[in-house]
C-alpha cells in the first residue's frame, strides 16, 4: 500500500508540475501613438520611438507600440480614440499635433488613460492642464510656447526692418486658438 501512495504522491507531483512551473505570459502594456499622417515617420516620431528606447522600453519585448493613423481625417479620431480606450491601452501619446485633436484625445480619455501630447498652444487654458508646474490629471506633455516665440519673431523682425508700417499674418480662420492668439 506504501508503494501505491508514493507512486500516486510522484506521478500527482509530475503532472501538476508543468502547470505551477509556467506562469501565464505576462500582457504587454501598449503605447498607442496617435498620427495625423501614415507617411514615413517624422524627425518628432523618430525621436520619441529613440527616447522609448534609451527609457527602456523596447518594442515587443517589454511593451508594444502601436502607430495609429487618421490620416488627417479629422471624424475619424474620435471613433480611433474609443477603440484605444475599450482597449484600455496604456498610454496615449501624441506628438507634434495640432490643438483640436489633443483635446478630442484628452477630454476623452477622461482619468481612465494616460495622455501624453505635444502641442504649441497654452495647455492650462485650453484646459488640458490645471498648471503648468502640476498638471495634475491624467494629461501631461509638451508646450512648445508657440505665442511667445512669435512674439519675439515679431520683435526680431521690427528691428531687422523699423521703418515697417504694416506686418501681415495668415492664419487659418478654422483654427479658433490661433485667431485668438493673434496680434
Amino acid at each position: 500500500m506504501r508503494r501505491r501512495e508514493l507512486i500516486s504522491l510522484i506521478g500527482g507531483a509530475a503532472a501538476a508540475w508543468p502547470l505551477s512551473g509556467r506562469a501565464q505570459p505576462r500582457e504587454l502594456p501598449v503605447i498607442a501613438v496617435l498620427r495625423a499622417g501614415s507617411g514615413p515617420l517624422s524627425s518628432d516620431e523618430s525621436a520619441f520611438q529613440k527616447g522609448l528606447a534609451e527609457s527602456g522600453y523596447l518594442n515587443g519585448q517589454n511593451a508594444i507600440v502601436e502607430y495609429h493613423s487618421f490620416d488627417g481625417h479629422y471624424e475619424r479620431l474620435s471613433g480611433l480614440v474609443a477603440d484605444l480606450l475599450a482597449r484600455r491601452v496604456a498610454v496615449i501619446a501624441t506628438p507634434g499635433f495640432s490643438i483640436t485633436p489633443t483635446v478630442t484625445i484628452v477630454k476623452a480619455a477622461g482619468d481612465s488613460i494616460p495622455v501624453v501630447f505635444g502641442i504649441g498652444n497654452d495647455p492650462v487654458k485650453l484646459g488640458l492642464v490645471t498648471s503648468l508646474a502640476r498638471p495634475s490629471g491624467n494629461a501631461t506633455g509638451i508646450y512648445f510656447f508657440v505665442g511667445e516665440v512669435v512674439a519675439k519673431r515679431l520683435g526680431l523682425l521690427h528691428q531687422l526692418v523699423p521703418g515697417a508700417r504694416r506686418i501681415s499674418v495668415l492664419v487659418n480662420p478654422n483654427n479658433p486658438v490661433a485667431t485668438a492668439d493673434t496680434l
